[in-house]
């Protein structure tokens, strides 16, 4: 297609991917042979200044030509793919060949015997049945674990939809800048980037400001590379953007980037591997390419790359990847493990090993009770009659392990959690990783932003002091100075980013719209009320005559533009935080806008009387000033130059400024927020404010808050005093001083984002408390990312939030709200509880049942419940169960107890005491009704009967109705009374049950022979009824004996979470062989016969969609290719000591000499999160020694080509 292209376009899809494949002065060259980039935009009938158009039939052509920004996530498994893997569990398939057995056993029988008589050739007669009813219900079991894992992929790719539609990027067209979903990009789009950007699409720079570009998810390189349009233009999708801003024209996107390609040869080298039988016929196809290529000269280095080409140009895509699994780096599994699906992981083992023992010994039991009788009382010789006992044996030991081993434990985690990450959605909580909304269940400390998080990042100046005037409102401009008042508004809209700005109110009697930066906004809002226009200033004075712009970053604190003058020379803006402006102020307008010089006395003065009052207040405080570079100097605050100063030396040329003047402004508490943070405080969850700002300032929102309340013997630090407590004398972080800091510390201002890092690893790490602090922090900005992947819950900002803090977060605040957090919170309790509800519910069925049926087998060598009520027993506990405990809503009561803690038991003496009161009394009536019931029911013996009987139908009817009423009773688990309480809040339990009673109703009645039931009258229904109700009354008597008293042996899963996760492979890292290598017959028994390995499969596929949502959108991630790097750097920490933050300043970006001071080491963020407590770093002894002689691509290339076998290989195990 793309030597086809309509004639409307001036160049080609194989061009411009040719383009992209060089950078750095090669790069510049290329752009230059294509006429520059003027030219190459015009080629894309796009302008730089206004875009493309944006009508739908020109968008539609260019993704014919070029195609769409998105790589096609793989096609979801079909129903009958999942039937498919449904049915491999082995138990089913141990089920299905014994029923068949029975059923070629039961034909030898029928027709080669003819002696029998009756009440054998009855059951001869009848024999067929079970045989039957047992493969039913295997496809019934099929069908409905199909069914579940078909919803639940559907619900997740909604989510994933979701997701992508989140995510928007800023693009120029028709001369007005847009948000549109990065799936919408196309070649030609004019994209405006900034700090903290994940660029969608490959593209070359038309314009940009102090660029720095983060690319390691390419090349491996940790320093940050500068971009430019007059050094190194081209800039590569799945970046990120670390410093700056600027301008591209789009290229390239979707499988035709160099990120989609790089997607397209692992999944194609994925698939060869998965498919070792087409390797023969792929091998021909690359011959033929090669030639075919070669004839058109393009073999060599870039032959991989070519055949993509080639596959383009043949109107073929190239290959789609398969969703390769990342290599994930050898880290210590333990400390990946999600403590409650290690706990329950453990449980299900063990009750495994218990379940395959009893079944076993029933078994064994069966058939010597079988062969004394038979030939040795009877003195009976072998016939083929026998063998169908014999597997008849087998299939009720193989069902009773069905019974007793608890595969419903997987699924009801997956439904719980993706029943909660649906409903979190509505609560503004937008889960990018499943065991996050379990881990805040066990939240203790929440580590919060104050800007947008506890406020309302709603913004606006209402304190100034101007000309030595402290003004109480917005001044007019005819009230001040006209020189002065005409510099406050230039140096305001000039020294902003172009894409803040404020908006008409969409309805009348609203607030004006603010768009952009909030601090920007409050100041540009400043100059409307003063009664000037920003827009005038800015069409005049446009982003492509700067001279130069020092981007904001938190070592600055501050945000420079060089201007030119009308009359010659240059003019310099500065704003930023208070304090700092101040230092480097030289001169200051008094009063009637006199210049005067800025002494020490004057300073200090400005401070104490001015800037600290506004902060008491609890504003934050911008001071704006600027300088004048002249060829001839007339004024004594100018500063004379001979040609252009040297810009680099930012030390030099930032410095003795005139201040003009000092805006307070406000930011509102959230109404909500002081309520939420009184919630969590009874919660037992400690809330800090770590943020950027003033301390003063910090102070008064704590107090407005609720987090520190008058009184309160807490500390209030700033950044500064922080280091100077936790480091020694050689400036080393010691444990032992943060434990004693922190548990009293409840305001970090004035922080950077090391101080944020250092915070949150030290609490995690103290040792001071029994049980390990449990962290969540919120984050917005690029360098917050360290803080976010070291916290064991890390919040992102959805609409103040860089990209880099998304892909860092595991749950993104759509609505940037400190209450969504407790929200949070709340669904991770409820989470534990609903697994909790499941536990209590599913033991006490598995414990009635297995001695049921074993008991039956010693004393008269048959089970009383059958092979297929079993199994009917199995889908309600299992799959219905599932559904109807695991969808309970959240309730305010789980607010307000402490967290449970990571050493709290699984299962606690509490819920023991309901399993075994429960199983006490419900083995009692069946063990009744079993050997005194017939006689006191007046009705026939059925333990020796062949067709079904009342007597052992009711037993099994009388099983069904406790477990029914026991399911209600199971709701609760710290021992209320009122188990209906809340019960018609959730609609999915009282529909289940009710279904499942009148499912109980027509197999009695009806099922006959295939489910051996005899119909019972209405006086047997109503003793099956008391029966079931005094479960309900007998919880009541289990209620009252104190929980206290009883041992702590009761509860099962105390303990460090470390003990629980030995041995056991879960998660992301979970590796079906390894149980092979460990025990063969422990896979088959444990493994083997459960859908343990189906259902963990499901969560772990989820888990991953999750956490892949970001890599499949569009093109922006190559966690694939940035892992091959992973998992070779060193997880230590490089000194951070160079960074800063501040909280919400405008334009948050790093320290330009970041990459020098780093040592070469920097935060990578692309990656998803790997580890909960670790974080990624990339060591620069990684850097490919032969960059430097390749270009990009063919380094990508060539490293692709390295590391392919050994991904291959990795994924394919």
């Amino acid at each position: 297609m793309a030597e086809e292209y309509p004639s409307q376009f001036g160049i080609s899809l194989f061009e411009l991917r040719e383009l992209m494949e060089v950078r750095g002065q090669e790069g510049l060259e290329k752009v230059q042979e294509n006429g520059g980039i003027q030219e190459i935009c015009r080629k894309l009938n796009s302008s730089p200044i206004t875009g493309l158009g944006g009508s739908k039939s020109e968008l539609d052509v260019r993704r014919q030509v070029f195609g769409a920004n998105v790589i096609p996530p793989k096609p979801p498994k079909t129903f009958l793919m999942l039937m498919w893997e449904a049915i491999q569990d082995v138990t089913l398939i141990i089920l299905q060949v014994a029923a068949l057995v029975s059923l070629i056993l039961w034909l030898v029988t029928k027709y080669s015997s003819s002696d029998d008589h009756g009440s054998e050739e009855e059951d001869e007669e009848h024999g067929w049945i079970d045989s039957v009813a047992i493969l039913v219900s295997v496809v019934v079991v099929v069908l409905v674990t199909a069914f579940n894992d078909y919803t639940k992929e559907r619900q997740f790719r909604g989510l994933q939809s979701r997701i992508e539609g989140e995510h928007n990027f800023s693009v120029i067209r028709g001369g007005e800048v847009l948000q549109i979903p990065v799936s919408e990009i196309v070649v030609g789009d004019i994209c405006q980037i900034k700090y903290g950007d994940l660029l969608p699409a490959d593209g070359i720079l038309i314009q940009s400001n102090d660029l720095k570009i983060d690319e390691s998810s390419l090349t491996g390189e940790s320093d940050h590379v500068k971009k430019s349009e007059v050094s190194d233009p081209m800039v590569l999708s799945g970046t990120h953007v670390m410093e700056g801003s600027g301008k591209m024209v789009v290229t390239a996107v979707g499988i035709n980037s160099q990120s989609g390609i790089i997607f397209a040869l692992l999944g194609a080298a994925a698939e060869e591997e998965a498919k070792p039988k087409e390797k023969k016929k792929d091998k021909e196809a690359r011959i033929a390419m090669k030639k075919a290529d070669e004839e058109r000269g393009m073999g060599g280095g870039r032959q991989v790359i070519s055949n993509s080409h080639a596959a383009v140009r043949d109107g073929r895509p190239p290959p789609i990847p398969e969703e390769p699994e990342p290599v994930r780096e050898k880290v210590d599994k333990n400390q990946d493990k999600s403590v409650l699906q290690a706990k329950l992981t453990k449980l299900a083992i063990q009750i495994g090993y218990a379940g395959t023992a009893i079944a076993v010994l029933t078994v064994v039991v069966m058939f010597v009770r079988f062969s004394i009788t038979t030939y040795g009382i009877k003195k009976e010789v072998f016939h083929v009659k026998h063998a169908r006992s014999f597997v008849n044996f087998i299939i009720t030991g193989i069902t009773v392990l069905v019974v007793a081993v608890p595969e419903g434990l997987p699924l009801a985690v997956t439904l719980s959690l993706a029943y909660s990450v649906k409903k979190m959605m509505k609560d503004n909580n937008l889960v990018r990783h499943l065991d996050a909304c379990e881990t805040m269940g066990n939240a203790t400390a929440i580590c919060s932003d104050k800007t947008g998080t506890l406020t309302t990042n709603r913004m606006t100046v209402v304190q100034s002091h101007i000309c030595g005037v402290q003004y109480k409102y917005s001044p007019k401009h005819t009230e001040l100075p006209p020189q002065v008042a005409e510099l406050i508004c230039h140096s305001i809209s000039v020294n902003s980013a172009y894409t803040s700005r404020t908006l008409p109110p969409e309805n009348p009697g609203e607030l004006p719209k603010q768009v952009g930066n909030k601090t920007e906004c409050a100041l540009l809002g400043f100059i409307q009320n003063i009664g000037k226009d920003y827009m005038e200033i800015r069409e005049r004075i446009t982003e492509e005559s700067f001279t130069r712009v020092y981007t904001f970053n938190s070592e600055r604190k501050s945000m420079s533009t060089v201007i030119p003058r009308p009359g010659g020379g240059f003019r310099l803006f500065t704003k930023g935080a208070s304090e700092m402006i101040m230092k480097k102020c030289g001169y200051m307008f008094g009063k009637d806008g006199k210049l005067e010089r800025f002494t020490k006395e004057m300073q200090d003065r400005l401070v104490s009387e001015v800037i600290e009052p506004m902060a008491c207040d609890g504003l934050r405080t911008i001071s704006v000033a600027y300088r004048d570079f002249v060829p001839h100097k007339t004024e004594e605050n100018e500063v004379q130059v001979d040609g252009e100063p040297n810009w680099d030396d930012e030390n030099n040329i930032v410095k003795e400024l005139t201040c003009l003047c000092v805006v307070g402004i406000e930011d509102p508490v959230r109404p909500e927020v002081p309520d939420a943070i009184k919630k969590c405080q009874r919660a037992g969850i400690t809330v800090r404010m770590v943020t950027g700002d003033n301390i003063n300032t910090a102070r008064s929102i704590a107090y407005k808050c609720g987090i520190v309340k008058p009184g309160d013997e807490f500390l209030i630090l700033e950044g500064k005093e922080f280091n100077q407590r936790i480091r020694d004398a050689n400036g080393v972080v010691q444990q032992y001083l943060i434990d004693k800091v922190w548990p009293r510390l409840r305001v970090l201002a004035r922080s950077s984002p090391q101080d944020k890092y250092t915070l949150v690893k030290g609490i995690i790490d103290s040792k001071v408390s029994e049980n390990r602090e449990v962290v969540a922090v919120t984050g917005d900005g690029t360098n917050d990312g360290p803080a976010l992947k070291k916290a064991d819950v890390g919040f992102a900002m959805g609409i103040a939030g860089t990209d880099v803090a998304k892909e860092a977060s595991d749950i993104i605040l759509t609505d940037d709200n400190f209450s969504s957090i407790v929200k949070a919170v709340l669904w991770g309790r409820n989470v534990y509880d609903s697994i909790a509800k499941f536990l209590q519910f599913q033991l006490t069925v598995n414990v009635v049942a297995v001695i049921v049926a074993f008991t039956g087998a010693c004393v008269v060598s048959m089970s009383p419940l059958k092979a297929v009520q079993m199994l009917w027993v199995n889908l309600i506990m299992d799959t219905l169960a599932s559904l109807a405990l695991a969808t309970e809503l959240p309730t305010p009561d789980l607010l307000l107890r402490k967290p449970y803690g990571r050493t709290k038991p699984l299962i606690s003496r509490t819920m023991m005491k309901n399993i075994l009161g429960q199983a006490i009394y419900q083995l009692t009536v069946i063990f009744c009704l079993l050997f005194i019931g017939a006689g006191i029911m007046d009705i026939d013996e059925g333990t020796m009967m062949v067709e079904p009987s009342a007597h052992m139908t009711m037993i099994f009817n009388t099983f069904v109705m406790m477990t029914l009423f026991n399911e209600i009773n199971a709701r609760k688990i710290h021992g209320q009374r009122n188990v209906f309480k809340g019960i018609f809040t959730n609609p999915i339990f009282y529909v289940i049950w009710v279904l499942t009673a009148g499912s109980q109703v027509v197999i009695v009645q009806y099922g006959g022979l295939a489910f051996s039931t005899a119909p019972l009258s209405v006086e047997q229904w109503m003793w099956c009824l008391v029966f079931g109700v005094g479960a309900l009354i007998w919880g009541q008597v289990v209620t009252t004996v104190p929980t206290r008293k009883l041992p702590k042996l009761l509860s099962w899963g105390r303990g460090h979470p470390e003990q629980f996760t030995e041995g056991v492979t879960i998660g992301e890292d979970y590796d079906p062989d390894a149980d092979k290598r460990r025990s063969a017959g422990q896979i088959l028994w444990i493994r083997g016969l459960t859908r343990l390995q189906t259902q963990l499969r499901v969560i772990r596929a989820f888990k991953s969609t999750l956490e892949d949502m970001e890599e499949k959108r569009s093109v922006h991630s190559l966690h694939s290719l940035h892992s091959l790097r992973s998992s070779r750097s060193h997880p230590g920490l490089r000194p951070m000591s160079d960074i800063s933050y501040i909280d919400e300043d405008p334009t948050k970006t790093p320290s330009p000499a970041e990459g020098q001071k780093s040592g070469g080491n920097q935060f990578r963020g692309t990656m998803g999160r790997e580890d909960h407590r670790n974080v990624r770093w990339t060591n620069s002894e990684i850097r490919p020694a032969t960059q430097s002689s390749l270009s990009p691509h063919r380094h990508i290339s060539r490293t692709l080509i390295q590391e392919l076998p050994k991904l291959v290989h990795e994924t394919s195990i």
